[in-house]
Formats: structure tokens, C-alpha cells, sequence
């Protein structure tokens, strides 16, 4: 696992040791920043971190800041010796709490929100409802998500994405922000 391309381009990453985490493969990583538009100056967040290698490939990309969420101590350890060893330790906070706990005390808005939650446990819509419900995303913000390919993205969410493959046994889905109308009193997801 590595960086790609920018500041830290080819610099090999730690990977959190064990096997309850899955981390992103070069070649996704390869697809996800050949969609997303330019990172530089966003500010990024990055829930289900693991390695912490998407929000560390978008400050290699430059953007300004990036915010990494897990809740596994193995996990925050990995996060925290990959920025040690890129040296970016001013453009990165870390918060070992779960996820959903984060989004609804979290006050800032992102550009870049970047979701990798463990496979098949229906985290994607309840995490992007909270997204969206906490107003944590830009108006101009994009939401990448990847996840199993047995999951899929609510249907409500379908006028939002601009992107949706299936790569083995992980999917892409990028959302937009721009056109997200929001939830009337009496829907629910």
C-alpha cells in the first residue's frame, strides 16, 4: 500500500496489522482520485480511516487539512506512525471515537468526505443520512464511498451520484452534495 501520486508520491504506508480491516487498493485508490475533481485546498475527512491511506492520498494531492475517524485503537496507531512518517503531522487530527458519535458533535463542513466502513454491515445510508443531516458536507462537497458490492446505496441518494462501478468485490459510489435537496418532516430512509 502506497502513495500514488504528489508530495509523498511512492511512499509506502504502514497497514493496520490483523484481519478485520480491509485496506484500499492501489487500484482503487487509482479510480477514485482519477473521478473526484482536484484536492487542492479541501479540506477532507475520513471515516472508517483504517491506514488512514485516502485522506493521506488527498494531502498528498494537496489538500489543506485532513480529518481521520476510527474507532479501532489498532487503527488510530496505524493513522498515526503513516503521518509520523510523512512528516504531516500540522495538516492532520485524528479522533479515536465511532464514527456516528463524530458526525453528530462535529461542527465543521467538508469538502472531501472519503467512507470505507467495514463490508456488509449496513453502515452506508445510515452514515451518509447523518452526513447530510449533521450538515457535514460542503454544498460543493463529494462523498466517496466504498463498499461490498452486495450493498447498495439507497435509492434516495440516486439523483446525487455521479458514479457507481463495481470493481470484484467492492464497489465505488461518489456522490455530489450539489443537488441534495433534503429530508421532508415526514420521510425517513
Amino acid at each position: 500500500m502506497r502513495i500514488i501520486t504528489g508530495k509523498f508520491k511512492k511512499a509506502n504506508l504502514y497497514a493496520v496489522t490483523g484481519n478485520k480491516t480491509r485496506p484500499t487498493t492501489d487500484f482503487l485508490k487509482e479510480v477514485i482520485f482519477s473521478v473526484i475533481p482536484d484536492c487542492y485546498q479541501k479540506k477532507t475527512l475520513d471515516l472508517y480511516a483504517g491506514s488512514g491511506s485516502l485522506g493521506l492520498e488527498a494531502l498528498s494531492r494537496g489538500a489543506s487539512l485532513s480529518i481521520f475517524v476510527d474507532y479501532s485503537e489498532k487503527a488510530i496507531k496505524t493513522i498515526r506512525q503513516n503521518i509520523i512518517k510523512l512528516k504531516c503531522e500540522n495538516d492532520c487530527k485524528i479522533y479515536k471515537k465511532r464514527v456516528s458519535a463524530f458526525i453528530k458533535t462535529e461542527p465543521e463542513k467538508y469538502d472531501l468526505i472519503f467512507m470505507d466502513p467495514p463490508y456488509n454491515k449496513n453502515l452506508i445510508n445510515p452514515t451518509i443520512e447523518l452526513v447530510f443531516q449533521n450538515n457535514l458536507i460542503d454544498k460543493n462537497g463529494i462523498i466517496i464511498v466504498e463498499h461490498s458490492r452486495n450493498e447498495y446505496i439507497s435509492d434516495f441518494w440516486k439523483e446525487l451520484i455521479i458514479y457507481n462501478k463495481i470493481y470484484g468485490e467492492s464497489a465505488v459510489t461518489i456522490l455530489d452534495s450539489h443537488n441534495y435537496k433534503g429530508l421532508s418532516n415526514n420521510e425517513t430512509l
